[in-house]
């Protein structure tokens, strides 16, 4: 099945580039970007992103390492806040009276 028309992948570019490199390196985390760069393309619109995604998952070897899944449990100060203050949003202004 085709997943993304505009750079015409299917379900099994994505399976067998998700193998390929979890055979090169079993401890790598795999995103979409990879999948694209190692089959020398680039998204395009975006729009096979929902779907890209659902292929990626539907794959057996796309599971995460056991070495790499106790490291979602331990967040750091730095990582948890990025060094912004705690509010993200820009204040709103109010009127002068």
């Amino acid at each position: 099945m085709i997943v993304c028309h505009c750079a015409k992948i299917s379900d099994h570019d994505i399976h067998a580039m998700i193998g390929w490199m979890r055979t090169s390196d079993p401890y790598a985390v795999i995103t979409p970007g990879k999948i694209y760069h190692a089959l020398g393309k680039s998204a395009d619109c975006g729009g096979c992103m929902p779907l890209f995604l659902d292929s990626m998952r539907s794959s057996d070897k796309l599971e995460v390492p056991m070495q790499l899944r106790a490291l979602r449990t331990r967040v750091s100060q730095e990582s948890e806040d990025e060094g912004r203050s705690q509010s993200h949003r820009v204040p709103q202004q109010i009127p002068a009276a």
